[in-house]
Order: C-alpha cells, then structure tokens, then sequence
C-alpha cells in the first residue's frame, strides 16, 4: 500500500513506521487513520517482523488531531438526530480501531518521542508497549482544553501505566507533562539528549527484543494484554493454557543450549505464516 502519513520498512526482523508530515506537525488527518491499521495489518502478516519501532519527524512527534478535518467530521450529514449521532459513534469507533490496531499487534511495539505528543499522540503511544523519549519532549491530554472527552484510548489505557491521582490531573488540566517527570512516573523506559539518540535507543531494544524466540514474545504480549481484564487466578489459567499449548517447540531447547554452553546467542525461526 502507498501511504501518505507515514512510511513502513523493515529489516533484521524489525519494522519501522515513521509519520512523515512534519510541516503539518505530524497532525492526525482522515488518512492517518485508516493507513495506521493498514501499516500494522502489513506487519502482523509479515513473519519476519519481531519487534516494531514507531518515530516521527519534524519538531514534533505529533499535533494530535487535525482540528480542521475533525471540524468537517462533526457535523451532522443527516437531519434524523438519532442517526445523525449513531453515524458518529460509528465515526468515534473506527478512530478507536486505529490505535486498538497497535495495542492487538502479536510484537512489541516502542514509541520514540521527540518533542510534543498531544492530544490524539497521547491516545497513540499509550498503545503501545514501551516508550522512549528526547528530553525535551512533554505530553498533554489536550482533549479537556477544547472542551472534549478523550475518546480513543488514552483514559482506558492510561490507568494501566500511571497512578490514577496523577492520571485525573493531567486529564482534568490538560497541562504538560515533561519527559523528567513522564520518566519518573515510569511512563518512559528511556530519556535520550536527543531526537537521532532516542530512535537509536527505541532500536537497539527492539533488536535487543528481537533476538529472543519470537513465540515466546508473542506469548508474553498476548499473556500481558489478556491479563488487564482478567483476575490474578483467571490469568494464571491463562498462562498455563497457554504454555501448554505452545512449548512444544524447538525454541525452548535451542534457548537453554545455548545458555548452558555459552555458544552465543540462540537463532530462532521466524513465526509462521
């Protein structure tokens, strides 16, 4: 697929999804939307790929949404009230499905951030699994400062990273949040000096991810993101089943070789198609 908002590549088992509309700030149009779930769609049916890598260009990683297309999506097309506002909860779903793309991905995926992250950047990287930063980027839940309830993840996924006093601040205030204190909050993994310093960093952990059996990943991943709606006994089931299921590899083995003989690391097989 050609894509207008961002660019996909990927080598040595990792992807890359770059937004590249830095003269518009990396703002979130009507083709960011449905080119994020097709970039992601190409990626989860590429076997190769064990680990992806989302950075931005430009000053910003991104403006949030683009207000001037979100006005033109706000009117009502009908004159019926009713369909008028299931039409648009319909609208509010497909934006949801975006960014719900990225959190189903089989890999882990690492978000290096330079600059702002606002608004709609917010719901975006809280998608994803890990997070790197330049140390002067900052975030802002920019939605209660145009008067809208945050409606694409960031209040459902946001109470799995922060504590919730400081979750309903930057909700309710909508101020910035700068990378010292995003990293002491535990937000970030990593703060960088600089932009080229933290997607090399984003990188060398998803190469670092790489490396390890690509079913165990996905295993983690898919064990991790099950548990957020499960209990702790529901979720220890899970896991069982789970490793009952798939340890029956040569992924294992391979591992514990080369852990007891001190030959290097293990080289795995990629998943199957």
């Amino acid at each position: 697929m050609a894509y207008t908002t961002l660019k996909l590549t990927v080598a040595e088992h990792v992807a890359h999804v770059q937004l590249t509309r830095p003269e518009a700030l990396n703002t979130m149009n009507k083709a960011f939307w449905d080119e994020i779930p097709a970039a992601f769609a190409e990626i989860d049916a590429d076997q190769s790929v064990r680990a992806v890598v989302i950075s931005s260009t430009g000053k910003h990683f991104t403006a949030g949404l683009d207000l001037n297309w979100a006005g033109t999506s706000l009117g009502n097309k009908v004159e019926d009230a009713g369909r008028a506002r299931e039409a648009f909860r319909r609208h509010v779903k497909h934006l949801q499905e975006t960014f719900s793309a990225i959190d189903r991905c089989r890999v882990p995926v690492i978000a290096a951030i330079q600059g702002g992250c606002i608004g709609g950047g917010v719901d975006f990287i809280t998608a994803c699994d890990m997070r790197v930063g330049t140390a002067d980027c900052f975030f802002t839940i920019q939605e209660v400062n145009i008067a809208i309830v945050a409606d694409v993840g960031t209040l459902q996924r946001i109470p799995y990273l922060l504590p919730q006093g400081l979750i309903r601040e930057l909700a309710f205030t909508g101020r910035r949040w700068k990378a010292e204190e995003a990293a002491a909050q535990g937000f970030l993994n990593r703060v960088f000096p600089d932009h080229a310093a933290a997607v090399e960093g984003a990188f060398a952990l998803a190469r670092e991810i790489a490396s390890k059996s690509p079913l165990a990943i996905a295993g983690i991943k898919q064990v991790l993101n099950a548990g957020r709606d499960l209990t702790i006994e529901q979720g220890l089931e899970y896991v069982a089943v789970w490793n009952a299921a798939m340890l029956q590899g040569e992924d294992m083995k391979k591992a514990v070789v080369a852990q007891m003989t001190k030959a290097g690391e293990a080289k795995f097989d990629d998943l199957a198609a």
